[in-house]
C-alpha cells in the first residue's frame, strides 16, 4: 500500500470534511465511524480531533471507547490475566456495543446510546446515563480489533504501527499484548478491511493512504 505524508491537522480536516459529504449506507440517519487500532497508536487522540473538526461543521457527535465496553473481569480474566489471545477474544463485550450502541443508531432507530457500560477499575457496572445522539449526528467509536465482527461502519479508519514501533510504544506491563496484535493483523487483516489506513510510527509525522 503507497502512503503519503500528512499531518494530523490536514488529516483530521480531510476525514471531517469526507464525513460531512458522506450518506449512511443502509439509509440510518446516523453515520457510524471506526477509529481502529492499538492503544499505542492512539485512537482515542484521533476520534478527538475529529469531534472537534466534526463539531465546529455544525455536526452533532458521540464519541465512545471499546475500553468502556469491557467484559467483567470473571470473564475475560478467566485464562489469566496476561492472555493474549483472552485479550483479543474476551476482553471486549461486542455484544453489548450491538445491543446498546450499533441497534439504536439502526434505521428507523431511538439515537439512545449508552457512553459505556464497565469499570474495570471498580469491576461494575458504571451506570452511566443513556444519551440521545440527534439524526444526522455521527458515532465515533475508537479502540482497538474493530474491524472484522460485521459492525456497521459507514467509514473506517486504522492506525497502523510497524511491529517495531509498536512494541516500543507499548508499556512494559502491556507488552504481554503484542501477539494478540499480531494475530488481529494476520487474522482480519485491517490494513485491507479498512477504507482508510494511517501509519503512525512516528507520531509527528503520519502518513496516510489517502481519501476515499
Amino acid at each position: 500500500m503507497r502512503l503519503e505524508a500528512i499531518t494530523w491537522e490536514r488529516l483530521t480536516d480531510a476525514l471531517a470534511e469526507r464525513l460531512t459529504a458522506t450518506t449512511p449506507k443502509d439509509g440510518s440517519s446516523w453515520l457510524r465511524v471506526a477509529v481502529d487500532g492499538a492503544p499505542a497508536a492512539a485512537p482515542g487522540d484521533l476520534a478527538g480531533r475529529l469531534a472537534e473538526a466534526l463539531r465546529v461543521r455544525g455536526r452533532a457527535v458521540h464519541r465512545a471507547g471499546t475500553f468502556g465496553f469491557l467484559r467483567p473481569a470473571s470473564l475475560r480474566l478467566e485464562h489469566g490475566r496476561e492472555d493474549p489471545d483472552a485479550f483479543h477474544d474476551e476482553w471486549f463485550d461486542r455484544q453489548a456495543l450491538w445491543r446498546e450502541v450499533f441497534q439504536p443508531l439502526d434505521p428507523g432507530g431511538t439515537g439512545r446510546v449508552l457512553p459505556d457500560l464497565w469499570d474495570p477499575v471498580t469491576d461494575r457496572a458504571t451506570r452511566s446515563a443513556y444519551v440521545t445522539l440527534p439524526p444526522g449526528g455521527i458515532l465515533l467509536l475508537h479502540g482497538p480489533f474493530l474491524l472484522g465482527h460485521w459492525f456497521p461502519f459507514d467509514l473506517s479508519v486504522h492506525l497502523t504501527l510497524s511491529p517495531g514501533a509498536l512494541a516500543r510504544r507499548t508499556p512494559e506491563g502491556e507488552r504481554w499484548t503484542l501477539p494478540a496484535f499480531a494475530r488481529y493483523e494476520a487474522e482480519t487483516r485491517p490494513e485491507e478491511a479498512a477504507d482508510v489506513v494511517v501509519r503512525a510510527d512516528d507520531p509527528r509525522r503520519p502518513a496516510w493512504s489517502g481519501p476515499v
